[in-house]
Order: structure tokens, then C-alpha cells, then sequence
């Protein structure tokens, strides 16, 4: 059993968001069975040959470091000498391991505990067995492990000494065989990751965003320039001047003029409709009729100069209306200054 950790690339996009973090240790804790074979080393008080054996193990694993298992095995050897026949035994343990880490390669220790029925020249007896040991485990797949691990081994017989000298032997046992787990590995859980914002519908027709007047949905004419007249798609069609004086009787525009065309050119050369447009200039009525015409075709003029100087890339045009088209009441002064103005027209619209 090993470490798994998921990672989460935490990254903000338009689709969504994936947050970064490492998932939580997955512990394998399944069940086993572990035949094994034994190499026995046996001590010099028994008076008898190395031997071997095998055995069973049905274990579970706990966490991260800890495993127990009950064990049983069956073991002989012979006698020195061979003629005095052999040595059987056959017993069980319960027992601890501890692993170290769980990678591939496991190293770990084991300390046990049970009984054992030994039988040798002609007596039977039961004994007690201690064990404890060290060993490595080497995962090959998820549901097969090779293991391995030596032990030194007490064994207490209460008083029945096999004909020797001791009712204690003290013995190196040598086990390898292998594990296999039931059941599929615990995955680790998928990775955590933040739902994208759900990004509420906008409804355009509830929106104007250049304030023309025509929801988004059927402008067609985006970012119209403020305080333009538009048609019933959003495109413009005229915008008056307001604030665009002349110096009194004359053609030339007074300084505060000058700034009102200095955002207009602005906005013409931001705007991407490039329409020719035709500037049209119109007076009042206190000179004479054709006086007034030509005062209103130069006053249009110097609007277009004006506006090429700031590079104004539509084609531009002027014409004097002088006070032909009258949009207040020539007899106020409040009719007469707003008749006198200056219009934007964008032609073909």
C-alpha cells in the first residue's frame, strides 16, 4: 500500500475555476491471506539438524504502519544423530508488524506471541513461542505482495526437555512467501474541483449600453457617439453641435468650441462606422436672407476644416442652410439662438 495524493490545478478561466489542494492520505486496510514457506535454524540446546516448514497467514491491514495477522505452520527437522528420528512442529502465532512506510519497497518489524505442540523421541509436549524479527515486502501489484523477514524464535516447553539438558530452545526461523489481499485497492478520491460560476443570462433587450435609445439586442450601431438621433436599429443619424459658437458676425470659432470639436473628432475616429457626413450650418434671421446663407455655408466649412485638422477620417461635406429651416421662433432671442446651430448628418441614413 502506498501514498496517493491528488492535485487540483487551481486556474481561473471563463469555462471555471479548479482550486489546488492535495488529497487526503488513502489508507489500504483490506484483508489477506499469506502462505509462506520456513528455513529453521535451530539451536545448539535441541541437538538437532536445520529443518523446514510452511504455514498460512490470515491477516488485515490497519493503517498506514500497522498490520496483524494470526499465523499457523507446520515444521520438522531431523535429530542429531538421524537415528534418534525427528523433530515436529506445529503450532500458530498472533502477531504485530509495524511498517515503516507503505511505498513499494516496505520494510518492517514484527513481534508475535502463541503455542506450539513439539513432538521428538517419543513425547509430546505443548510449549510456548515468542517471536520477533525484521522484514521487507515488495508490492508487485495491487492484490499480490512478496514478503519476507527473519525472526528469532523462544520456545518454553514447561519442563519437557526431549531428552536433553533445557525445556527452553532458541531457534532462527527464515519465512518468504507472499501476500494477497481481497478485494480492489482503495482509490484515491477523485479531485475536488470548483464548480465554474454559472454566469447568469443577460438579457440584451433590457440593456443600452451607448444610452441611444435601442436595447443591444437590435442596435446594430454599437457605441453610438452620446447625443446623437439614431435610427430604429441604433445607427446615427444626425448630432447637433451644442456649444460649437462662432465669434459674432464671422466664421471663427471662439475657444470653447474648439473643445466641444476636439471630443467629437475623438469620438468620430473611435467610432468604426466611417459614413461620409455632411455638416450643415444654420442662423438666425436678423441679416438678410442670402447674407445669412453664405454666413452659414462658412461657418459649416470652418466646422469640417476643423474636424480634418483633427483627423477625421470620414468624407466630409458643408452646407449653409442660413435661416431657411428655423427650429424655434425668430421673433425671442431664445428662438434665435437655438436656430443658430450646427448639425452633423450622416448621408444614407
Amino acid at each position: 500500500m502506498k501514498k496517493l495524493h491528488v492535485l487540483a490545478l487551481a486556474t481561473l478561466t471563463g469555462v471555471g475555476m479548479v482550486s489546488l489542494a492535495q488529497a487526503d492520505e488513502v489508507v489500504d486496510n483490506r484483508w489477506y491471506v499469506a502462505p509462506f514457506g520456513s528455513y529453521v535454524r535451530t539451536g545448539g540446546d535441541r541437538g538437532a539438524e536445520d529443518g523446514w516448514g510452511a504455514g498460512m497467514g490470515v491477516g488485515k491491514m490497519l493503517d498506514k504502519h500497522f498490520n496483524v495477522e494470526l499465523k499457523g505452520f507446520y515444521q520438522e527437522f531431523d535429530s542429531k544423530p538421524k537415528s534418534q528420528g525427528e523433530w515436529q512442529l506445529a503450532g500458530g502465532t498472533a502477531e504485530l508488524q509495524y511498517y515503516f512506510s507503505r511505498g513499494k519497497l516496505a520494510p518492517y518489524t514484527v513481534v508475535g506471541a502463541g503455542g506450539m505442540n513439539t513432538s521428538a523421541h517419543g513425547v509430546d509436549a505443548a510449549s510456548f513461542i515468542g517471536e520477533a524479527g525484521a522484514g521487507l515486502s515488495f508490492e508487485v501489484n495491487d492484490n499480490l505482495f512478496l514478503r519476507g523477514d527473519v525472526r528469532y524464535r523462544y520456545n518454553n516447553n514447561f519442563d519437557a526437555t526431549f531428552g536433553r539438558n533445557d525445556d527452553e530452545f532458541h531457534d532462527m526461523v527464515v519465512n518468504v512467501g507472499f501476500v494477497v489481499p481481497f478485494g480492489p485497492k482503495p482509490a484515491a478520491p477523485a479531485p475536488f474541483v470548483t464548480p465554474a460560476p454559472v454566469e447568469k443570462a443577460i438579457d440584451c433587450s433590457t440593456m443600452d449600453s451607448d444610452a441611444d435609445g435601442v436595447n443591444d439586442c437590435q442596435d446594430k450601431c454599437p457605441a453610438t457617439i452620446a447625443g446623437s438621433k439614431v435610427d430604429f436599429e441604433g445607427c446615427p443619424i444626425s448630432l447637433e453641435l451644442k456649444g460649437v459658437n462662432f465669434k459674432v458676425d464671422s466664421a471663427e470659432l471662439t475657444v470653447d468650441a474648439m473643445g466641444i470639436l476636439d471630443r467629437v473628432a475623438a469620438s468620430l475616429n473611435d467610432y468604426p462606422e466611417k459614413d461620409d457626413i455632411e455638416v450643415r450650418g444654420h442662423t438666425s434671421s436678423e441679416a438678410s436672407d442670402a447674407y445669412n446663407l453664405k454666413l452659414s455655408q462658412r461657418r459649416s466649412q470652418s466646422v469640417v476644416n476643423y474636424l480634418k485638422m483633427k483627423g477625421v477620417t470620414n468624407r466630409l461635406s458643408a452646407r449653409g442652410f442660413g435661416e431657411r429651416q428655423p427650429i424655434a421662433d425668430n421673433a425671442t432671442e431664445q428662438g434665435r439662438s437655438l436656430n443658430r446651430r450646427v448639425e452633423l448628418i450622416w448621408m444614407g441614413k
